[in-house]
C-alpha cells in the first residue's frame, strides 16, 4: 500500500495460499482478467481501493470460497457487480465507480455507504424499476412538474403585484415575516461561507425570501446542521450555521488548508481547520478514523471536539489556544525585539512534545507513524507553556499525492532514499524539533545552503560537534536561563542526535527518547565532569559519545 506502483494488477494464481493481498494507494490501472485470481481458495482480503483499475469487475471474485474483505472503492469499475455467494462476507466497498444495475442478493447486507457514487439500485439502496414504468412515471412526473412551476409563477406574480401597492406591508416585519424568528433561513453552502471566511469577511445567514421558502426549512440547511458530529461530550454543542454565521479571522494557511479563528454566540472561541486533500477516502472510513481520534485523551494532545465530512472538503473543530505555535516564539517573536524562550521553558516544552509523542505511539498501533506531521507550527503552548500536539494521526486520511509532497514523515531520510515510512519517522522528527529549540535554527533553512539534498539540521549540528569548532555557536545565544546547564543541554544535544541517526537500526525509538529525555535536569549535576569529559569529544562519533555519555550519567 501507499507507494508508486502503475501498471496492471499483479497475477496472484502462483501465491495460492495467500491470504491478504494489500494493493490500496497506488497507480494500478487496465482491466482485471479472471485468471489473474483464479484458484485463489484461501484468499480472505483484497484491497486493491484508490487506484485506476476499469473495466468490469472479476466475476471470479465472488466464487473465492474464504474471501470476506474486498475493497474496490474510488475505482474506475464499470458495468454490473457480480454474484458473490460466500456466506460470510464482512466487509466490501464498491464507493465511488461507474458501476450501475441492481446490487446482487448476496450483499444486500452491507450498508449504502459501500455503493455510493454508482448508479446502482435494490439492496440497502431504492428499488430498481422496469424500463416500461421507468418511461411512463417520468412522463407523469414531467407533466405534474410543468404543472406545479405554472401555478408557482403564478402565486410568484399575484404576490410582486400585491406587494407593489402595499409597500408599507413589506416594510413591517411580523412574527411570522422571511428573516425573523418565525420565518425560515436559508442557510448558504460551507464553501461558499468559508470562502468568504478566507477573505477575512464575516459570515451571516441569509433570508429566503422566496414564497416556497415560507413555512419550512431548505434541504441544504436541514442537511448542514446534520453534518457536523461531535466526538467530545465535555463541551457545549453548537452547528454549522453557528460556525458560519459567526465572526471569522483567518489564522493562516498551511499545507492542508485554511485556518480560522470564530466566535460562537454562546461565548466560546474556537478553530476551525479545512480540508480539501482528503477526498480519496470514504465516509465511513473517515467517520470511524475521527471517532477513533476522538477517544485519545492526554494533555500533550489538543483535542479534536467536532468534524464536518463533505466529499470535496472536511472540517476539524479545535478549541482556541491563546498562546499561538511554538515556532512563532521561537522565530517570529525573535524578528519583532521580543526576548525568546528561557532554558527551562524549552526543556519543559520538549519532555511535554516527548509524552505527547509516547501516548500516540501507545494508543495507535496500528499506525507506521502515529503523528507524521511534526513541526514546530504544529505544536501549540498553553498559558503555562505546556505543549499541545496538533495535526496528528492524518497520515492514513489525507490523499497520497498531497501527503508525499507536503507531509513531514515523507521528508525522513529513510523515505528520501528507500521510499520507506517506519515506526522510528517520528524519532527523527523529534530529534529535529529539539534541535531546531535548543539552536534557534529554523531547520527548512538548512535544505537551502548548497551543501546537498540530504543537508539537514542535524547534518550541520553533528558536523560542529565532531570538528569540536570552538568558534560555532550551537546554542541559542539569546536563551535565557542557561547557568550552570551546559552540561544538561550537551545531553539534550546529544538526545536529538541519537533521534536523528540515518542508520533506523542505531536510532532510538520513541520509549528509549522519552526515557532519556526525562532524565534530563535544567542544572549540571556535575560541571567538572562534564568538562573533562567533553574535551574527547574529537575522538568519538556522534552516535558513541550519546551511547557512552548517557552510560556514565546513569553511572554517576
Amino acid at each position: 500500500m501507499n507507494n508508486n506502483f502503475e501498471g496492471p494488477l499483479p497475477t496472484l494464481t502462483k501465491l495460492a495460499g495467500l491470504k491478504t493481498a494489500y494493493f490500496d494507494n497506488n497507480k494500478f490501472s487496465g482491466q482485471i482478467d479472471n485468471t489473474a485470481l483464479e484458484g485463489m481458495h484461501w484468499l480472505k482480503k483484497l484491497h486493491i481501493a484508490n487506484n485506476q483499475f476499469t473495466g468490469k469487475i472479476p466475476s471470479v471474485l465472488g466464487q473465492l470460497p474464504k474471501l470476506t474483505e474486498l475493497r474496490l472503492e474510488n475505482n474506475k469499475f464499470e458495468g454490473q457487480i457480480p454474484d458473490f455467494n460466500q456466506e460470510r462476507i464482512m466487509d466490501m466497498n464498491f464507493a465511488n465507480n461507474s458501476l450501475e444495475g441492481p446490487i446482487p442478493r448476496g450483499l444486500t447486507s452491507l450498508k449504502a455507504s459501500s455503493f455510493e457514487g454508482n448508479d446502482l439500485c435494490d439492496g440497502p439502496l431504492s428499488k430498481c424499476s422496469s424500463e416500461p414504468k421507468i418511461a411512463l412515471w417520468t412522463i407523469i412526473l414531467v407533466v405534474i412538474a410543468v404543472a406545479a412551476a405554472v401555478a408557482a409563477i403564478v402565486v410568484v406574480i399575484i404576490i410582486l403585484h400585491q406587494r407593489k401597492h402595499t409597500p408599507e406591508a413589506e416594510a413591517r416585519p411580523t412574527a411570522s415575516s422571511p428573516g425573523t424568528a418565525g420565518g425560515a433561513i436559508h442557510q448558504k453552502t460551507p464553501s461558499t461561507d468559508l470562502d468568504k471566511m478566507e477573505q477575512g469577511q464575516a459570515v451571516a445567514a441569509a433570508p429566503d425570501r422566496s414564497p416556497e421558502g415560507q413555512g419550512r426549512k431548505r434541504p441544504e440547511q436541514a442537511q448542514t446542521q446534520q453534518k457536523l458530529l461531535f466526538l467530545k461530550d465535555d463541551i457545549e454543542k453548537f452547528d454549522l450555521p453557528d460556525l458560519l454565521k459567526a465572526s471569522a479571522e483567518i489564522l493562516g494557511s498551511g499545507v492542508f488548508g485554511s485556518t480560522y479563528k470564530t466566535a460562537l454566540s454562546i461565548g466560546s472561541v474556537m478553530v476551525v481547520k479545512r480540508f480539501r486533500q482528503m477526498n480519496n477516502v470514504g465516509k465511513e472510513d473517515f467517520h470511524e478514523h475521527m471517532r477513533r481520534l476522538g477517544r485519545l485523551s492526554h494533555k500533550n494532545l489538543l483535542p479534536i471536539v467536532a468534524f464536518y465530512y463533505r466529499k470535496e472538503e472536511k472540517l476539524l473543530v479545535s478549541e482556541y489556544v491563546n498562546n499561538v505555535s511554538l515556532a512563532v516564539h521561537l522565530h517570529g517573536n525573535k524578528s519583532l525585539g521580543q526576548p525568546g524562550l528561557d532554558w527551562p521553558a524549552r526543556l519543559k516544552i520538549i519532555k511535554g512534545v516527548a509524552k505527547g509523542l509516547l501516548y500516540l505511539y501507545n494508543e495507535l498501533p496500528s499506525l507506521t507513524a502515529p503523528h507524521g506531521h511534526l513541526k514546530s507550527s504544529n505544536v501549540l503552548l498553553n498559558e503555562s507553556y505546556e505543549p499541545l500536539l496538533t495535526d496528528y494521526a492524518l497520515l492514513p486520511v489525507v490523499n497520497l499525492e498531497h501527503a508525499q509532497e507536503h507531509m513531514i514523515a515523507y521528508k525522513s531520510p529513510e523515505f528520501k532514499h528507500s521510499g520507506r515510512i517506519t515506526r522510528k519517522t517520528d524519532v527523527w522528527t523529534l530529534g529535529i524539533l529539539i534541535l531546531e529549540i535548543i539552536t534557534g535554527k529554523f531547520p527548512s533553512n538548512f535544505l537551502q545552503q548548497g551543501k546537498g539534498s540530504d543537508t539537514d539540521l542535524a547534518t550541520w549540528v553533528r558536523s560542529v560537534v565532531d570538528e569540536d569548532s570552538s568558534d560555532v555557536e550551537i546554542f541559542e545565544k539569546e536563551m535565557r536561563g542557561t547557568k550552570n546547564a551546559d552540561g544538561e543541554m550537551m545531553k539534550l544535544l546529544k538526545i536529538a542526535l541519537g533521534c536523528c541517526d540515518l542508520d533506523m537500526e542505531k536510532r532510538f525509538d520513541m520509549k528509549e527518547a522519552m526515557e532519556r529525555i526525562e532524565e534530563i535536569k535544567e542544572r549540571d549535576g556535575d560541571d567538572d565532569f562534564y568538562s573533562s569529559y567533553a574535551s574527547e569529544a574529537d575522538a568519538r562519533s556522534s552516535r558513541g559519545l550519546s551511547d557512552d555519555f548517557t552510560q556514565v550519567s546513569m553511572n554517576i
